[in-house]
């Protein structure tokens, strides 16, 4: 039996981090010339638009390109749909009180539809499965992978809706999903259904795809600030 995922902060189930301890491991993904070339994120963009803030800290900031996840380059030979697409210029969200309700909606969705299975109990192996919930179940990629997808049949930019790779506050492999806006860098996680900034989850960011194009990720490599179980997104809000 699998025990349930316990959103509280500092507390997981051994049996559903075997799943996502693995993540950082990673190989290499063949990329276009065209694709390489939009690499970094230089400065995000709301839409066409220059973004700016006051508080730099609201914003993960990134390094280069480093290793691909091996979750990531096995889900795309298995859908290839998925990942053959073009580089496009980084967009952000704007954080609306829709679209904030839409995150929150989405968050929630996911994390009480799929239950908790490790990678091992459900695939039968250690080598890291990315995937939909094809059966209902899932560890913390089949969470994230289902988030993405359900936001952009819901009308939110691929480019915004970034895979990230961390290590949780037991130090433990993790996948999340990060939500670039233009009042910052929020987190969709599994194990807490509030949406939190990323500076607000303690965990180690270590790298996620880049903006441009989802087969080129980069490195973070730094600490997301202390974790608090209760934020008030709302207050980001126009």
């Amino acid at each position: 039996m699998v025990l349930p995922v316990l959103r509280s902060l500092g507390v997981l189930t051994s049996s559903f981090l075997l799943g996502c301890v693995s993540l950082i491991g990673a190989t290499s993904l063949d990329v276009s010339s065209a694709s390489a070339q939009s690499t970094l994120p230089q400065q995000s963009t709301l839409f066409g638009k220059t973004q700016s803030s006051s508080d730099a800290s609201r914003f993960a900031a990134v390094g280069g390109p480093t290793s691909i996840p091996y979750g990531w380059v096995d889900f795309c030979h298995r859908r290839p749909k998925e990942c053959k697409v073009p580089a496009l210029p980084a967009v952000s969200v704007k954080l609306t009180a829709q679209n904030l309700r839409t995150l929150k909606r989405i968050n929630q969705k996911a994390n009480s539809s799929i239950k908790p299975v490790s990678n091992f109990d459900h695939w039968g192996t250690m080598a890291d499965h990315w995937d939909y919930p094809v059966d209902g179940k899932g560890d913390c990629k089949i969470y994230a992978l289902y988030k993405r997808k359900l936001l952009q049949e819901a009308g939110f930019p691929r480019q915004a809706l970034l895979m990230t790779v961390v290590h949780d506050l037991d130090n433990e492999g993790h996948t999340i999903l990060t939500v670039k806006t233009d009042k910052g860098d929020l987190v969709l996680d599994n194990l807490v259904d509030e949406i939190r900034p990323w500076n607000a989850t303690g965990y180690y960011f270590v790298k996620r795809q880049s903006q441009q194009n989802p087969n080129i990720w980069v490195s973070i490599n730094r600490r997301g600030g202390t974790p608090k179980t209760l934020t008030n997104v709302a207050k980001l809000v126009d």
